[in-house]
């Protein structure tokens, strides 16, 4: 052979085997769990939302940061917070957004400023550096003040998108990143950044999880949800679970597990106390157990293939595009479920304008299975939710919610994501709550116009359609 050939099918060897290799390698240790249920106090469904009444003017209300500043404020000993972005970037904010990345980070300082002894950490993605290729203001001034903050190491992470990340992990990832010699423009700032920063970029993974801990004067509390401190965020429609137990605990050793591989080391605080007497005692009418990737995919099925004639089931979400979900929700229908599905409708991103892939060729699909489809009726923010609700007409009923799309990337092992499940019995607060919550974006109640029939987004082209299938099955894609 010669040797010009012969160097050709080695490189293509080895390419073959990195992408083959960091396609399905060991997860770090900690991840893709599923926590035993705990009996949980004090259950809350938070919301933000956005929505425009009938005079075409535009409205926002916030729960969930609000919830985390109280959290964070009341803290005692720790605060452990994990959230996707806490940065100022991704188009010009007015003074309609709320300055959500300033108040998370003035919350933190001010209480560790107030209580010297709390122990307190962020654990974020290297997004919100763009990958080393800019300064973060918020992440100094945290750290100034005693605050650990981690980037998330994401090369120890599966990857989503191996037809480049093989390529980048040959080639480009030895040579780091500066936030100084930017000579490219900045794809969500002013600051110049280098090419390194496209090419970490093209992987397409993340930390994605938005999680709150803390120890607050009635005990551990726990918070996860669908949304980020993030200024050009603070219009989307978020949703939170907020909870106090051992579940709470739980939740803790999940972001323990990501700081202990993205820093070489646990995390230099003491460990939560046990479990006590106080914890078992309570009422076991709503249990709630921690989630973490494809744990949170698996409990999906489980909810949708079992449901039965005569239930309800309840999907609210921001992307969706995984085909065995969706192959579920079909099925469902089919046997007489009461299934309704809540979408965005993948228009709007921070200012530009998108061509509503993957959701509009997903609603083709259910559409035509005849399940009822709405859209979110967005005007710049996006419906950002994730939320799948079943109830029995007994009246017991699971609600999982979170992080995490129903997608491929968001829940077969490649992003960090977390969500929390619900199991409650009938009269339940929180069921109730999420449940009504959802009916009123359905309805359009009390002269708010959250929501848009089908044919507002329908979409029937098959090259779109095609489009969207080929993106979902190679990773080459942003959802």
């Amino acid at each position: 052979m010669r040797p010009g050939r012969a160097f050709l099918f080695g490189l293509v060897a080895v390419y073959l085997s990195v992408a083959t290799y960091h396609l399905y390698k060991p997860l770090p240790d900690g991840l893709d769990v599923a926590t035993p249920y705990r009996p949980a106090e004090d259950v809350e469904f938070l919301v933000d939302s956005t929505w425009m009444n009938s005079n075409g003017d535009r409205h926002t209300e916030h729960e969930i940061f609000d919830a985390v500043l109280e959290m964070i404020a009341q803290a005692e000993s720790l605060i452990v917070a994990d959230f996707f972005l806490v940065n100022r970037f991704a188009g010009a904010v007015d003074d309609t957004h709320r300055p959500l990345s300033r108040q998370f980070a003035n919350g933190l300082t001010e209480r560790h400023a107030e209580r010297a002894e709390i122990a307190a950490l962020l654990i974020t993605d290297p997004f919100n550096t763009l990958y080393g290729g800019v300064e973060q203001p918020l992440f100094s001034r945290l750290e100034a003040h005693g605050i650990d903050v981690i980037e998330t190491d994401l090369q120890a992470l599966r990857d989503p998108n191996p037809l480049w990340s093989a390529a980048w992990r040959i080639c480009c990832q030895w040579f780091g990143n500066s936030p100084r010699g930017g000579w490219l423009p900045n794809p969500v700032g002013d600051t110049p950044v280098t090419l390194r920063t496209y090419l970490a970029l093209l992987n397409f993974k993340a930390n994605h999880r938005k999680t709150l801990v803390a120890d607050g004067p009635e005990g551990w509390t726990g918070l996860v949800t669908s949304g980020n401190p993030h200024d050009a965020s603070s219009r989307h429609d978020n949703i939170a679970l907020r909870f106090r137990g051992d579940a709470a605990i739980d939740l803790l050793h999940t972001e323990r597990a990501v700081a202990a591989f993205s820093n070489g080391v646990q995390m230099a605080f003491p460990d939560p106390p046990e479990a006590n007497e106080a914890n078992e005692a309570v009422d076991s009418s709503v249990r709630i157990r921690i989630l973490t990737e494809s744990r949170i995919r698996d409990a999906a099925l489980e909810m949708i293939d079992g449901a039965g004639q005569g239930d309800r089931l309840e999907l609210w979400m921001f992307y969706l595009s995984h085909r065995a979900i969706v192959k579920s929700l079909i099925a469902a229908q089919q046997r007489g479920v009461a299934l309704r599905v809540l979408l965005d409708p993948n228009r709007d991103a921070f200012g530009l304008e998108k061509r509503g892939i993957p959701n509009r060729q997903v609603a083709l699909e259910l559409n035509a299975a005849g399940v009822p489809v709405r859209w979110c009726n967005t005007t710049g923010e996006q419906c950002h939710a994730k939320m799948l609700l079943h109830r029995t007409p007994t009246g017991e009923a699971n609600l999982l919610a979170g992080s995490a799309n129903f997608t491929r990337r968001n829940l077969d092992n490649f992003n960090l994501e977390t969500s929390v499940q619900v199991r409650a019995e009938p009269g339940s607060r929180v069921i109730a709550d999420a449940a009504g919550i959802f009916d009123a974006r359905w309805y359009n109640e009390q002269d708010r116009m959250h929501t848009l029939p089908y044919d507002k987004y329908a979409d029937d082209s098959r090259l779109r359609y095609w489009r969207y299938r080929l993106m979902e099955a190679t990773g080459l894609s942003s959802f």
